[in-house]
């Protein structure tokens, strides 16, 4: 007896939609991009998504493997590396939040550097900042510097 199931799934196919883009925009495909605004010169690198709302600054570089998720906002002259993840539930009530108003926001300043591997938590970061790859930012970072570990932590200030 096989007992194979033969339904077929709902596909939902990558694709680029509804995107305010800038001035000389690079997006290297496939990537999944929807209902958010990328910045002029900015680049986005293969296998990247970023979702409905996200907001992406000026020569901001967006490297492979990289979830930017809803309520992200991230300023100019960013580098985010591969496989950073952005996260905005906190899984506050032990499991992931049914109402996305229980999503929480994140926020980037200008000439922020992310190291790959690295997961934003909803949290402000200001300007001149560089996290290590594989750091898990928890709370608001507002000295500029370098941060490194889990959770992140000041390295040295600049």
């Amino acid at each position: 007896m096989n007992n194979h199931n033969t339904a077929t799934p709902r596909r939902i196919s990558v694709s680029i939609r509804d995107v305010q883009f800038g001035e000389g925009v690079t997006v290297i495909e496939p990537s999944n991009l929807y209902e958010c605004h990328i910045g002029d010169h900015a680049f986005i690198g293969p296998f990247v998504e970023v979702q409905r709302g996200v907001v992406i600054g000026k020569r901001t570089r967006i490297q492979s493997h990289t979830f930017v998720c809803e309520l992200v906002t991230i300023g100019d002259d960013c580098f985010i590396g591969h496989g950073v993840m952005f996260i905005n539930d906190l899984f506050s009530s032990g499991c992931p939040a049914t109402d996305p108003s229980a999503w929480k926001p994140t926020r980037l300043g200008h000439r922020v550097s992310v190291g790959s591997n690295a997961t934003i938590l909803p949290v402000s970061i200001c300007d001149n900042v560089v996290i290590g790859a594989g750091a898990l930012v928890t709370k608001d970072i507002e000295i500029p510097g370098i941060y490194v570990g889990n959770p992140a932590n000041l390295l040295r200030g600049f």
